[in-house]
């Protein structure tokens, strides 16, 4: 449960605090890694056209510009993150507070992190190469294969490590689902990151649509009394604002696998930890939109031999109707806000019965 007035108002400084220096240090490194990026030639490929004109005519435009940004993102939060543990086993005092890595809060959700960074950057290394299918790196079958194996690790830890089996659902309280919490686990953590991939496909889309849903869990998991978890949540929040200074179009850089994976999947993550995975649509709608949009046109195409959108995931179907891409952005930053307040209403208003 939340401490006392004076305590919840220490870590709320606490978590601004974080969030304010995480946005700093990512605003001072951006500029450096924009340039390492570009003097490496680590630049986005474009799809060819034979595969997805709609696509190729649209953002052809694009090719050449840096990627992996998302690097940014990670590397600020777990930098920090090993820099407050690291001065808090050398002394006492204020790195304790500020230190918040915790095994019962930020752990899992540090290690997925890290995890699903590292996976995206080969990804992303492959794409550079021009490696894999058609040039682009993995195909999305076996990133949906390594998504299910990170999912498989996580709710086993989760199940059998810490017991968890309980699935809050709004109004009507925790259920107890024993075994299906596995399933449930896997199903979220794999939803989330195959969405954020999906998303990750305009100037400021998913660094924008991912600031509101973090910034969700983070008030969710302030509010439920886990302080280190809302840090870890304000410090995503800093880093992913500095990232959006410069992804906003034009793009300087783009986020990447390494970005998206890692978002996506820690994402899900903390959703499980604070227990609001049915919160996480509202949270997150943009991705559910998105994700939603790739499988009706594949399932569409297959069964139905046609099209429902002119091209997918939706944020292309809205360009290729005539839509500027900064209308597009800046609409489904509109929807994300409107639902994110729902989601957090919902929330609170659960807490008050």
């Amino acid at each position: 449960m939340p401490g006392s007035p004076n305590i919840e108002l220490l870590q709320v400084a606490r978590v601004l605090g974080l969030a304010m220096l995480s946005f700093t240090i990512a605003m001072a490194a951006t500029p450096l890694l924009v340039r390492l990026l570009a003097q490496f030639r680590v630049s986005k490929q474009i799809r060819a056209a034979e595969s997805a004109p709609i696509f190729s005519s649209l953002h052809q435009k694009k090719a050449g510009t840096p990627t992996m940004g998302g690097i940014i993102i990670w590397a600020t939060t777990l930098g920090l993150a090993l820099a407050f543990l690291f001065l808090d086993t050398l002394f006492d005092g204020v790195w304790t507070f500020l230190n918040f890595v915790d095994r019962a809060q930020t752990y899992l959700p540090l290690a997925a992190m890290l995890i699903a960074a590292v996976i995206g950057l080969a990804d992303d290394w492959l794409g550079v190469l021009k490696i894999g299918s058609k040039g682009g790196g993995l195909q999305v079958r076996h990133k949906l294969m390594l998504y299910a194996a990170i999912a498989a690790v996580g709710a086993w830890w989760f199940y059998y490590r810490l017991g968890f089996d309980l699935l809050y659902v709004p109004f009507f309280g925790t259920l107890a689902v024993g075994w299906l919490y596995v399933p449930i686990f896997m199903f979220i953590i794999v939803a989330t990151a195959f969405s954020a991939n999906e998303t990750d496909g305009l100037d400021g889309l998913l660094g924008g649509v991912s600031l509101f849903a973090f910034g969700a869990l983070t008030v969710v998991a302030f509010a439920l009394g886990r302080y280190d978890l809302a840090v870890l949540g304000g410090v995503v929040v800093g880093s992913l604002l500095a990232f959006l200074w410069y992804n906003i179009y034009p793009a300087q850089f783009f986020m990447g696998d390494t970005g998206s994976m890692s978002l996506g999947i820690t994402l899900g993550v903390i959703a499980m930890l604070t227990n609001t995975a049915l919160l996480l649509p509202f949270f997150g709608i943009i991705l559910v939109i998105e994700s939603v949009s790739v499988i009706a046109q594949l399932l569409s195409k297959k069964i139905l031999k046609r099209k429902v959108f002119l091209s997918t995931p939706i944020h292309h179907h809205f360009e290729a109707l005539g839509w500027p891409e900064t209308k597009v952005t800046m609409r489904f930053w509109i929807i994300s806000t409107v639902f994110m307040a729902l989601g957090l209403v919902i929330f609170f208003l659960d807490r008050l019965g």
